[in-house]
């Protein structure tokens, strides 16, 4: 028997006529008193009145036409539509597709650190790797101002202004040592300790700086558009991700082969920040995370407790439809289920702490699937009563650094979508199937249409024996097949407990996000 997983995790605007004093008496006299629509020249007036040295009584209009102002509107709106047309149609290269804005990023970084230490002596550096949309660099150091990155970039665009050369350089391991120690840096100290390869490899800049690297780099600084490179955000990030250790200053920046480029991220990030649902979740009174009840636990408002039942009703309607049976279980369990499970010894880093109840170890769960193992095992099945088919909207909590958590993509307590198929072995492929379909069905209901699909197979730590393991991950690539969904084989990047399909959903600015997952164990 094989047991199949399936997870999940409009404004109104105000428009005010445009209201023209009258050049005879200042504005702060004008007292509206009504609003007056003539069919006509459809005029709005706003008349005011107001008291003059000897006492009369005077009056004056204020007029804007409806047309002034629509003609006035619709040439703003038109131009603005214009521009943000002609942005979003550059297509914004990414690191696989260009070499080029590879090199460019993590240039950068470099030019940043080098920056930072001129201005900074102090300054102690650590890693700076280019990312997604630009690079970062941590420093230990005093917190840093918007005003000081100002500084900073400017000292970039004067470093790359003098078009030094990037020069590579081969070292032995104790030239490397010798050198770091002469600079009095104790984090490249230990990034030498972690690189296994010999020789070490180190770049210059001209001759003013240097860090451990391999590469790659463009040849000479001044091949970087400064107008094409800005500094974002400063935010803290422990050194090696460990809260154990210091904090760091980690500064952000985006860099790109041109400066519109530039712009279209810029238009890109700004048209991200309105669509923001942690603001949209202020405005609409959706939802909120409390500080006195702590970080990433979050309080659904009476407008968004609607919104998540009717997604709520609408989940259940389908699963029952699908044949599914609606379980609900405890939020709690006994510590020995979770090693039982396998998660005290794979998955204990993201788990809270055990409490002590009445001499016994309790733990809040991170995960739904031993409480519907649990419900399965309560009594024997014939083959008859396969597929079971079980799913549950389940809470489940999960430890999170408090520097990781995001609104509520990254939160430590959330109520997931977990469904478990029971099947025989020669049912599999269908259920497989049956849950793709299933899960088309739910995104579509929600608008997406675009998916990123992963095969993600066998981790070095797992649980299982080769044999099952084999056959889960052939189901899965079936089932796929079958679908005729095209996919990515993601080595290496299954659970403990067995391979999976992942699903990120594309949203409206093209981010994916990953969503959906399909298990076979």
């Amino acid at each position: 028997m094989l047991i199949l997983q399936r997870m999940a995790t409009s404004s109104s605007f105000i428009s005010t006529p445009l209201l023209k004093a009258s050049s005879s008496f200042p504005t702060h006299f004008l007292s509206p008193l009504k609003h007056c629509v003539s069919a006509p020249s459809t005029e709005f007036r706003a008349l005011a009145l107001y008291r003059n040295r000897n006492g009369v009584s005077t009056s004056s209009a204020a007029v804007a036409t409806e047309t002034q102002v629509s003609t006035q509107d619709d040439k703003l709106k038109e131009t603005q539509k214009e521009k943000s047309d002609k942005l979003e149609k550059v297509v914004l290269p990414t690191n696989e597709s260009s070499e080029s804005l590879l090199r460019i990023r993590h240039t950068c970084a470099h030019v940043m650190a080098m920056a930072v230490q001129k201005l900074f002596p102090d300054a102690k550096v650590t890693i700076g790797p280019w990312i997604e949309n630009g690079f970062y660099y941590d420093f230990d150091m005093e917190p840093l101002t918007d005003k000081e990155l100002k500084r900073i970039k400017k000292e970039m665009d004067r470093i790359i202004g003098k078009n030094l050369p990037l020069i590579r350089e081969e070292i032995s391991r104790d030239e490397a040592q010798r050198r770091i120690t002469a600079l009095n840096e104790p984090y490249k100290l230990e990034i030498l300790d972690s690189i296994k390869e010999d020789p070490i490899t180190i770049y210059h800049i001209g001759n003013e700086w240097w860090d451990l690297c391999a590469g790659p780099h463009v040849e000479y600084t001044g091949k970087i558009n400064r107008k094409a490179v800005e500094l974002e955000s400063i935010a803290g990030a422990y050194w090696r991700g460990d809260e154990k250790k210091p904090m760091l200053q980690r500064i952000y920046g985006t860099a790109w082969e041109s400066e519109d480029q530039l712009k279209a991220y810029l238009h890109f990030k700004e048209e991200a920040k309105r669509r923001d649902h942690r603001r949209l979740g202020q405005v609409l009174d959706l939802f909120s995370i409390q500080n006195d009840a702590g970080g990433g636990l979050v309080f659904w408002h009476p407008k968004g407790a609607i919104v998540r039942h009717v997604i709520e009703d609408l989940w259940k309607k389908i699963h029952i439809e699908r044949g599914y049976d609606l379980l609900y279980t405890p939020h709690v369990a006994k510590a020995d289920l979770w090693r039982i499970s396998g998660h005290l010894d794979f998955y204990k880093e993201n788990m809270y702490d055990q409490m002590n109840i009445e001499d016994e170890l309790y733990q809040l769960r991170p995960m739904n699937c031993p409480y519907h193992i649990l419900i399965y095992k309560r009594r024997p099945h014939s083959y008859h009563d396969f597929p079971i088919r079980v799913a549950e909207l389940g809470t489940v909590y999960r430890y999170e650094l408090s520097g990781s958590l995001h609104g509520l993509f990254r939160v430590r307590g959330f109520t997931q979508d977990d469904a478990h198929i029971f099947c025989l072995e020669d049912q599999i492929k269908d259920e497989i199937r049956g849950v793709l379909d299933l899960t088309e069905e739910l995104l579509l209901q929600f608008g997406f249409s675009k998916y990123e699909v992963n095969l993600s197979t066998r981790p070095e730590k797992s649980v299982g024996d080769d044999d099952i393991w084999v056959k889960a991950t052939s189901a899965l690539r079936d089932a796929l097949d079958d679908k005729g969904w095209s996919y990515q084989i993601d080595d290496g990047g299954g659970a403990f407990y067995g391979p999976k399909i992942d699903l990120k959903i594309e949203d409206a600015l093209g981010r994916k996000w990953q969503c959906s997952t399909i298990q076979a164990s």
